[in-house]
C-alpha cells in the first residue's frame, strides 16, 4: 500500500523536510506536466516541483497572474501518483491569506508535501511583507505539516537594495512560520551567504545557467537549489531544434526517448510500496 493511499499527508512532508538536511542540498528539479515529472523521478532525483511559468505557457495564459488556479490543482492531483515528495508553485496564493489556506489544505489532501508561495505581484511590484506573512500564519495553521518556502522576489525584480529588502523579508517569513525560503536570482557569494546566515530555515536559491555550481552554493550553505523554469524553456528550445533539423535535413542528436517509452512513464503505476 502506498503511503499516500494510507493518508499519511505528514509522513510525506516529513520526508521531503528531511530531504533538506542531508549532506548535499535538494536539487529540485522543476516538471511542468506529468511525462516531465515522472521523467525527472525515472532519472532519480528524489523530489519534483513544478514550475508556474511552464504550467501557465503551456495553458496558454500568463504567469504570476493568479490565471492557472484550475491548471496548478489539476497537475498537483496527477503528480500525487508520484513514488516522491511534491512541491507545487502556488504563485502569490491565488487570493487572500484565507484563500490560500483553503488551496493549500486541498493540496495536502492530495499527498502534496510542500508549497511555493511568492510576494511578487504583477507589474513588477512587490507585496507588503505582511500580506505574505498573512498568507504563511494561514497556512501554518490550517496545514502545520506542509512545507511552506517563502519566496522574496528582491533580486527577481533587481532592486537597488536587493540584498537589504531580501534580508529584512526571509526573517519575516521565518518568524511567520515558513519552512524554507526561496531568493531567486541571487548570484554573488556574499549575498547568498548573507542570506544563509540570517535565518536558520533552509535556503533555496535559483540554479542560474552562468552562476554557481551546486558545489559552490552548498559550501555556502544553500540547502535547495531549484531549476525553475529552465527545464520548460530548454525542452522547447530542443522541440524546435529538432523541428528545424527535420525541415532542413539535418541530423537529430541521440538521447530522444522512444514512443513505448514515454508511454510507460504515463501510464505506470508509479505508486510507493
Amino acid at each position: 500500500m502506498s503511503y499516500r493511499s494510507e493518508g499519511r499527508a505528514d509522513g510525506v512532508a516529513a520526508l521531503f523536510r528531511a530531504l533538506h538536511q542531508g549532506p548535499e542540498p535538494l536539487v529540485l528539479p522543476n516538471a511542468w506536466d506529468f511525462a516531465s515529472a515522472a521523467a525527472l523521478v525515472a532519472a532519480g532525483f528524489p523530489a519534483i516541483g513544478t514550475t508556474s511559468l511552464g504550467v501557465a505557457a503551456a495553458a496558454g495564459k500568463p504567469d504570476a497572474e493568479a490565471a492557472t488556479l484550475g491548471e496548478t490543482m489539476a497537475l498537483a492531483g496527477s503528480l500525487a501518483r508520484l513514488p516522491c515528495p511534491v512541491t507545487v508553485d502556488i504563485e502569490a496564493g491565488f487570493g487572500a491569506p484565507a484563500e490560500a489556506a483553503d488551496l493549500a489544505a486541498r493540496l495536502a489532501g492530495l499527498g502534496i508535501a510542500g508549497i511555493n508561495i511568492e510576494d511578487g505581484r504583477p507589474g513588477r511590484a512587490l507585496a507588503d511583507p505582511a500580506v505574505l506573512c498573512e498568507s504563511i500564519e494561514a497556512i501554518k495553521g490550517r496545514v502545520p505539516e506542509l512545507f511552506v518556502n517563502a519566496r522574496t522576489d528582491a533580486f527577481w525584480l533587481g532592486l537597488p537594495a536587493a540584498l537589504d529588502e531580501a534580508l529584512a523579508r526571509v526573517r519575516m517569513y521565518e518568524g511567520a512560520g515558513a519552512d524554507g525560503v526561496f531568493v531567486p536570482k541571487i548570484a554573488a557569494k556574499e549575498d547568498i551567504a548573507a542570506v544563509v546566515a540570517a535565518v536558520d530555515v533552509p535556503v533555496n536559491v535559483l540554479f542560474l545557467p552562468n552562476g554557481l555550481a551546486v558545489g559552490e552554493l552548498a559550501a555556502l550553505g544553500v540547502r535547495r537549489i531549484s531549476t525553475g523554469s529552465l527545464l520548460f524553456r530548454a525542452a522547447i528550445a530542443a522541440g524546435v531544434s529538432a523541428a528545424e533539423a527535420v525541415r532542413d535535413g539535418a541530423r537529430i542528436g541521440d538521447g530522444i526517448p522512444g514512443y513505448e517509452e514515454v508511454n510507460d512513464l504515463a501510464t505506470a503505476d508509479l505508486s510507493r510500496t
